[in-house]
């Protein structure tokens, strides 16, 4: 790995150089590939942003459900997908899951792409 890049359980950037600091090695890209992709889809980038300013921070799963066209299990898919990037968690409270945006994942993002001031 390079530069201060430490990567969580979870397989999320914990934290990292900016990319234009120093080249990426290939495995930081891998993972921060990951995390762009679970991002570059129209309905996982609309999850996270119901999940992120739905009040309280967090959003049970029957809240997320009746916005999209699209059945339970697909919405699950990309519940499943953003978790595994290391972008949300879940809690299961009764039969409802609800879900928050990891504290720091917009702040992890935003510090990979940071051009540092010189």
């Amino acid at each position: 790995m390079q530069g201060d890049v430490v990567v969580d359980p979870a397989g999320a950037v914990e934290c990292c150089s900016p990319l234009v600091a120093e080249p990426v090695s290939a495995e930081h890209a891998a993972e921060l590939a990951r995390v762009f992709k679970a991002m570059g889809d129209p309905v996982r980038l609309r999850l996270l942003s119901l999940i992120a300013s739905h009040a309280g921070g967090e959003a049970c799963v029957c809240d997320l459900t009746d916005v999209f066209d699209l059945s339970q299990p697909t919405i699950s898919h990309h519940l499943k997908v953003l978790r595994e990037a290391g972008l949300i968690s879940g809690e299961r409270r009764g039969t409802w899951i609800y879900y928050r945006v990891q504290p720091d994942a917009f702040g992890r993002l935003s510090a990979v792409l940071a051009r540092p001031r010189r």
